[in-house]
């Protein structure tokens, strides 16, 4: 198996020690290198790459935005100099990451996951934080979240339903458990067997029959109903 790759990075001698290590890897053959998002967009057009190794701080850039600008047809690989924090952002959609400077048998495990059919990332999810930001696939095309704009999430299947307070909506293929799981816990919480919500949005709580709630949040015209299992844990939040 050859895998074509290209390499996005405003640093001249980073794509130059980054292709160097991936010469090792025959499976690998670097079809092209941009500094810029201009220059990715034409490769991407050009090349149709099955990977992308993509530097996230380009020069008065983000490398995250060439994913709002192309249809996600491939595999993508961050090279960061950024710490855990930001790392935690990348880890639902991206397929992995490598942190600069680039560690070879680091890089050999990328590697490895990029040629495995299998391509869910090994070991324990991390618990999220307020400022992450996770990627998402929607309508053939990669966006991401920021976790504080989430303002609630709701079940709807095998999948859920993540609403954001500029009103726009997600299905992504996650249960509600591990949403529950990995939210961070200061900021979000279950109203419902089908629910959850981020505390810091809700505008209006009232009280409504049979000692149930009921929760107006920003950004969401809808009320949502708290039930009596939740009711009291969400009165504890604002004691």
């Amino acid at each position: 198996m050859n895998l074509k790759a290209i390499i996005v990075d405003d640093e001249r001698l980073a794509r130059k020690e980054l292709r160097s290590l991936l010469a090792e890897f025959e499976e690998i053959s670097v079809a092209g290198e941009a500094e810029d998002l201009d220059g990715a967009v034409e490769l991407v057009g050009a090349l149709k790459p099955d990977v992308i190794f993509l530097d996230i701080q380009l020069a008065n850039e983000n490398g995250f935005d060439l994913l709002e600008r192309i249809e996600k047809t491939f595999k993508l690989i961050f090279v960061t100099a950024f710490d855990q924090f930001a790392i935690r952002a990348f880890e639902i959609n991206a397929l992995d990451y490598l942190l600069k400077p680039v560690n070879p048998e680091r890089l050999a495990k990328a590697i490895e996951r990029l040629s495995a059919e299998d391509e869910t990332p090994a070991g324990e999810l991390r618990k999220l934080e307020i400022d992450d930001r996770l990627f998402v696939d929607q309508n053939e095309r990669t966006c991401f979240i920021k976790i504080a704009e989430i303002s609630h999430i709701t079940a709807a299947g095998d999948y859920t339903e993540v609403f954001t307070v500029g009103g726009r909506k997600f299905l992504i293929e996650k249960p509600l458990r591990e949403w529950e799981e990995r939210l961070p816990e200061k900021n979000f919480t279950r109203i419902h067997r089908s629910a959850i919500i981020n505390l810091d949005r809700i505008d209006q709580i009232e009280t409504w029959f049979n000692r149930t709630l009921r929760v107006s949040l920003e950004g969401f015209p809808e009320k949502l109903s708290v039930s009596r299992r939740y009711a009291a844990k969400l009165k504890d939040r604002f004691a």
